[in-house]
């Protein structure tokens, strides 16, 4: 029997250990609620809060882990979201220390793979979908609108493309 393939999501032909920022967006495995919560009041009224759950506080604790892990790798912009994350990745300095760039040692993909392997194995379940979605962050203006609807997103929650009951 064929296994149906899998859509090729990732820009053909791209060198995905370029230096320059990307957006990814994560889910959870089945899209559950099991990273965080969106509460709304906290200290400022009407305005919503996230909750991180045990499972979410290992999710931000890898991010940590990881910018320390790699010096020319860094996530300084994520959202924690119940079912999801979203987060900048932004590469300098050229290779991070690997070889010339293939598919499968791409920085990014790279990257990805390990953050979701550690934060699977530090909370006993399988967190993630198995695939994500990138966008290369083309100039200084998508950058800041990628930041601002990372800032933003908690407060969009009940219209975001992710949510669930």
């Amino acid at each position: 029997m064929d296994l149906p393939k899998r859509k090729q999501i990732r820009l053909k032909e791209y060198d995905y250990s370029t230096d320059g920022a990307y957006f990814v967006t994560v889910c959870t495995k089945d899209k559950r609620h099991i990273l965080s919560k969106i509460g709304v009041g906290g200290g400022i009224p009407d305005a919503p809060y996230i909750e991180l759950t045990e499972k979410g506080e290992i999710v931000r604790e890898q991010f940590e882990i990881m910018n320390h892990l790699y010096e020319d790798i860094n996530v300084n912009h994520y959202v924690i979201m119940p079912n999801h994350i979203h987060f900048i990745i932004e590469i300098s300095n050229g290779r991070s220390g690997t070889p010339a760039p293939t598919r499968a040692n791409a920085i990014i993909p790279k990257y990805i793979s390990t953050f979701k392997r550690f934060t699977n194995k530090k909370c006993g379940i399988e967190l993630w979908q198995r695939s994500y979605y990138d966008h290369i962050i083309r100039n200084e203006s998508d950058l800041i609108e990628k930041q601002n609807y990372i800032l933003s997103n908690p407060y969009k929650w009940i219209e975001d493309e992710y949510y669930s009951q």
